[in-house]
């Protein structure tokens, strides 16, 4: 059963109600195709022995009430695969749920697989086949219909069972502690609106690029998230990628050379042209120089990246935890490159990682 609110009013009766909660089922639905930031459009939450409430957040008013609700640090928010909500929450609601259960994060430290959908995993654990049909749905459309009330219900329906079995899992494998951690982890990264200071690392086309051009590339995609930030839209609206490295590894020598060449390239902005061609010629400054590069590593790098690969594949396995739990690829290059123990490795995995990794790190020394 499950009650639309799109009213102040009501929605304030029914959590007048919801008295001494410690667990709420939550979830949201957003449009995030043609803005930079999410619009938060439905919020589905549950309470034990209580229906389901899909509630508007676009209606005035009712942000306010679900805020009080949602920041409540005495009632644990039950999400599966939070990241993207905790962000159209905060923006929507100007607050995050914490303290957090993740369910795909305790899913993946319980060895049941990582990444697991919220649909697998509600199959396997509850033996419950969910319907996938309003996946892609227009969210921001009033009415919604009968289909999407439906399918946006189940998405906090089953959370509670969920949280039982992955809760006593995570006792009985002595893993609450890691899944504390990963939760105030996935909280922390995804409310932080800090800009990534070196977007041109998460760009595998940059390792083609020499040191100058690296330079220019991280100038150029950093110019695109202020406009992307500053305008609400996506980011590749404003640069695509590969305009990007194109214009890093070999720039136009006069503005005329600019926009002739933008005007053979069919992603290429019609607007802000002015501004992106004032931030491609201007001289490289003596921090952007100081900044990491991407590297492409040679044999004897590759091999050593393999190795670390092999060692965190076998602990994996020894723990059963699925690829990329322990240490992610771009994770272990990053800690090749010899700027420090990453973040990324920090807590519960470090005494698990560093006594197997160091070794192997020592002998590149």
């Amino acid at each position: 059963m499950h009650h639309w609110i799109a009213e102040p009013d009501e929605l304030a009766e029914h959590l007048a109600r919801w008295t001494d909660i410690e667990l709420l089922a939550l979830d949201t639905e957003f449009i995030r195709e043609r803005t930079w930031w999410a619009q938060l459009a439905l919020v589905q939450m549950t309470a034990p022995g209580h229906e389901v409430l899909l509630v508007d957040p676009t209606v005035p008013g009712i942000p306010e009430l679900l805020r009080t609700l949602i920041g409540d640090p005495a009632i644990v928010k039950l999400m599966h695969s939070a990241s993207e909500d905790v962000q159209a929450l905060q923006r929507g609601c100007n607050t995050v749920p914490t303290p957090l259960f993740d369910t795909q994060i305790a899913a993946t430290l319980c060895g049941f697989g990582a990444g697991m959908g919220y649909q697998k995993l509600v199959e396997t654990q509850l033996g419950i086949a969910l319907p996938k049909s309003e996946t892609r749905s227009d969210w921001l459309r009033r009415p919604l219909t009968p289909a999407q009330l439906v399918y946006a219900a189940d998405d906090v329906l089953h959370l509670h069972a969920l949280h039982a079995i992955l809760s006593d899992k995570l006792r009985e494998l002595g893993r609450e502690e890691w899944f504390a951690e990963d939760c105030a982890r996935l909280i922390a990264n995804s409310s932080s609106e800090t800009p990534d200071r070196y977007p041109h690392l998460a760009l595998r086309g940059a390792q083609y690029l020499d040191a100058d051009a690296q330079a220019l590339l991280c100038r150029l995609l950093r110019w695109r998230e202020t406009q992307a930030r500053a305008g609400d839209r996506p980011k590749g609206w404003i640069l695509d990628n590969e305009l990007a490295i194109a214009l890093a590894r070999k720039p136009p020598i006069d503005a005329r050379a600019f926009h002739a060449f933008l005007d053979t390239q069919p992603k290429a902005p019609r607007k802000l042209r002015s501004e992106l061609w004032d931030a491609l010629a201007a001289p490289l400054t003596a921090a952007e120089h100081e900044i990491p590069l991407v590297q492409t590593p040679d044999g004897a790098q590759k091999k050593l990246l393999r190795a670390l690969q092999d060692a965190v594949a076998a602990e994996a396995a020894r723990l059963v935890l699925g690829d990329g739990v322990l240490a992610s690829r771009r994770t272990l290059e990053a800690l090749l490159d010899g700027n420090g123990w990453p973040a990324a490795l920090e807590g519960w995995r470090r005494p698990i990682l560093e006594p197997l990794l160091r070794p192997i790190l020592d002998t590149a020394d």
